[in-house]
């Protein structure tokens, strides 16, 4: 065992898949509810009354769905990041060449200013807490893996097809992943960050073509 704080929740409620199981209408209410005020407050302020008050329910049926704050900080980052990864393979899947896929990926993630403040202030917290916490931690790899995964997929495409570079399609997922992070963090810092997301989304759309194919 690590050093690092370990989260009590099911083995089942450890993975994130593409294709999570769907949950109870009340639970995905309270989850929906974390979220939001996740995204307002953040994780570290979050309190179980905020949520109870925001989805308009009693505080005490929350523990009857979730064992612990932590615990639905966990299972809420669960369905957020189950909710990304699938958004992803979806645009990806609906394309046909790999300079398509690519376009269609970045339209994907950044497809609403709102939702996509909401994510990055949130996901931002996730990455300390999954600094410090197993549970956490072996989230977010596994969201690491899938969306690195599905990145090489295209690389991949991008190299049969002659239109990328010959590189390795680990390192330039991983690349992909820092060109994505790094220009919606620069977004985030934006005063007028609403109407200035359509420019960062087409600079990172620019910016990940011309690593593949410069």
């Amino acid at each position: 065992m690590s050093g690092r704080e370990s989260t009590q929740l099911e083995p089942e409620s450890r993975t994130i898949g593409l294709q999570s199981e769907a949950l109870p209408e009340k639970q995905e209410r309270l989850i929906r509810a974390a979220y939001k005020v996740m995204g307002e407050k953040g994780m570290n302020r979050l309190s179980l009354q905020d949520v109870a008050d925001e989805a308009g329910v009693s505080k005490a049926i929350l523990p009857y769905y979730f064992a612990s704050k932590e615990n639905l900080m966990l299972l809420t980052m669960r369905w957020v990041l189950a909710r990304v990864a699938r958004r992803i393979r979806e645009a990806i899947s609906g394309a046909g060449t790999a300079e398509e896929k690519v376009v269609r990926m970045l339209d994907a993630i950044f497809y609403n200013p709102e939702h996509n403040r909401r994510f990055y202030l949130t996901f931002y917290d996730f990455i300390g807490q999954a600094a410090r916490s197993d549970a956490f931690s072996e989230l977010g790899e596994t969201f690491h893996e899938i969306c690195n995964g599905l990145y090489a997929e295209v690389v991949v495409l991008g190299q049969e097809e002659g239109v990328f570079l010959q590189i390795d399609p680990k390192e330039a997922a991983t690349v992909i992943r820092s060109l994505v992070d790094g220009v919606s963090t620069q977004w985030l810092l934006e005063r007028d960050w609403k109407a200035t997301h359509a420019r960062y989304r087409e600079v990172c759309k620019r910016s990940v073509l011309t690593y593949l194919s410069a």
